[in-house]
């Protein structure tokens, strides 16, 4: 218990930090936020109406206040109202964060479907046919930008072949076989880093594992390939792998931008894109926050599982 809220403690630091980094970048823009908020066309704003957004905004305070404020709302989960339409940041994010979760949570489904035992395969007939392929296409799928994997998805499957819509977003609860189809695509967009970066993890930890001499030891004991495996090879092949894999789903919620935005999938990339352009600031700081914190959790959850394949981790 103690090693867990060692844990806990950490990511709650690492939350405030991240906090206090977006509050002092946001201060550290050039320019006046009302001023620019109110800039539009080009157009010089009245200075009355500057100073009323900037007195409703709080930015004529001292800072230090504003900080204070700035903890004091994330303590309430209270992101504050968007700007532009003045629709509360917190409800947006509810609205759209199970779209992006569930896309992440597909692509990786698809890619440690793929990966895990692709990757093992690969291990023990090292220097195979199998091998050789599957790794050609692991650094291909690597250096392969996600925003043209997706359109040549769409360009072949969806254009060409017809097998798939290209894009666009059907609720669940409304039609649940078209949700799914709209899902594919860019689900398989999504997984294709992840799956190339956990294959190649796999296959090096797997090598590695099965080099060690309690492995040789087992397989001179007569224990059968399968037994080898289940007891003393993927197990602690598995600690490397799940790393990475912690690693790579929070660095997919910065990457499913690009993805949400080439097949059309209302999650949280049309807010932020839209917040962004507009300046409306109190979208962008909610979606970052719950973008850095979901990471944060993600990491933990790791930890976790870290501690279940390998008790040992809790005692350090």
């Amino acid at each position: 218990m103690l090693w867990l809220a060692r844990r806990v403690g950490v990511s709650l630091l690492l939350m405030w930090v991240v906090a206090t980094i977006v509050f002092l970048t946001l201060h550290m823009v050039p320019g006046d936020p009302a001023e620019l908020l109110l800039s539009t066309g080009g157009v010089v704003p009245d200075a009355a109406a500057v100073a009323e957004l900037r007195d409703r905004l709080g930015l004529d305070r001292p800072i230090l206040v504003q900080y204070g404020e700035f903890l004091a709302r994330l303590s309430r989960a209270d992101l504050g109202v968007s700007l532009v339409d003045e629709y509360p940041v917190a409800e947006e994010i509810l609205l759209r964060l199970p779209r992006t979760l569930e896309l992440i949570a597909a692509g990786t489904l698809i890619a440690v479907a793929i990966a895990l035992p692709g990757g093992t395969y690969a291990a023990l007939h090292a220097g195979g046919t199998f091998d050789r392929a599957a790794s050609a296409i692991a650094a291909v799928l690597q250096a392969l930008p996600v925003f043209v994997l997706g359109t040549l998805l769409i360009l072949v499957l969806a254009q060409w072949l017809r097998w798939l819509p290209a894009g666009g977003y059907a609720p669940l609860a409304d039609d649940p076989g078209r949700h799914f189809l709209l899902l594919l695509l860019p689900a398989v967009a999504v997984a294709k880093g992840l799956a190339a970066t956990v294959f190649r993890m796999t296959r090096t930890a797997m090598l590695d594992v099965l080099s060690r001499d309690h492995v040789r030891t087992a397989r001179a004991k007569g224990l059968t390939q399968a037994r080898v495996l289940r007891r003393h090879v993927v197990r602690n092949g598995m600690i490397p792998v799940t790393t990475v894999l912690g690693l790579q789903m929070g660095t997919l919620l910065g990457g499913t931008v690009l993805v949400e935005y080439v097949f059309n999938w209302p999650g949280l990339s049309t807010p932020l894109l839209r917040a962004v352009e507009q300046r409306d600031y109190p979208m962008v700081v909610g979606i970052v926050l719950t973008v850095s914190g979901l990471f944060l959790l993600i990491n933990l959850i790791m930890d976790l599982l870290y501690a279940v394949l390998d008790p040992r981790i809790t005692r350090s």
